[in-house]
C-alpha cells in the first residue's frame, strides 16, 4: 500500500533495525519501545488487520515469535513476553502487526483499566452468550 509506513519499511524506503526477515515476514525494533527489545512482527504483504490475514501467514508469524523468544530470553535476560495485536480502535498503523514485547520483572508496564466503567462479570457473560 502506497502510504503505509510498514510497507515503506518493507521496501527499505524508511530505515529500521531489522531483527529477522524471511520471504513472508519482517521483525524489527519498535521506534517507540515499551521495553528493551520491543519488536514488531509484520507480514510483508499488506493486510489491514488480523481479520484479513490468511491463516497460513498468521501461523508463520506465530512460528517466528516462538523462534525469537528464546533468543530474547538469553540475550536480553527478559523474564517473559507480552504478545498483542490491535483491531480498529487502537490500531494506529493499518497494516497487520504483532507486538512482541519482552517483559522484565522491574519494567513497571501496567495494563490499567477504569474500574468505574467495568460491568459485573455475570452481566458481561450474559451479553456475550445471548443468542439475540
Amino acid at each position: 500500500m502506497k502510504d503505509c509506513l510498514f510497507c515503506k519499511i518493507i521496501n527499505s524506503e524508511i530505515p529500521s533495525e531489522i531483527i529477522y526477515e524471511d520471504e513472508l515476514v519482517l521483525a524489527f525494533l519498535d521506534i517507540n519501545p515499551t521495553t528493551n527489545g520491543d519488536t514488531l512482527i509484520i507480514p510483508k504483504k499488506h493486510f489491514q488487520d488480523i481479520l484479513e490475514i490468511p491463516d497460513d501467514i498468521l501461523l508463520h508469524m506465530q512460528k517466528i515469535y516462538q523462534k525469537l523468544y528464546p533468543i530474547y530470553k538469553e540475550k536480553l535476560n527478559c523474564d517473559g513476553l507480552t504478545l498483542s495485536t490491535n483491531l480498529d480502535y487502537g490500531q494506529e498503523i493499518k497494516h497487520m502487526h504483532m507486538h512482541f514485547i519482552p517483559r522484565y520483572k522491574n519494567d513497571e508496564v501496567k495494563h490499567f483499566s477504569n474500574k468505574d466503567l467495568l460491568k459485573d462479570l455475570k452481566e458481561i457473560k450474559k451479553m456475550l452468550t445471548t443468542n439475540e
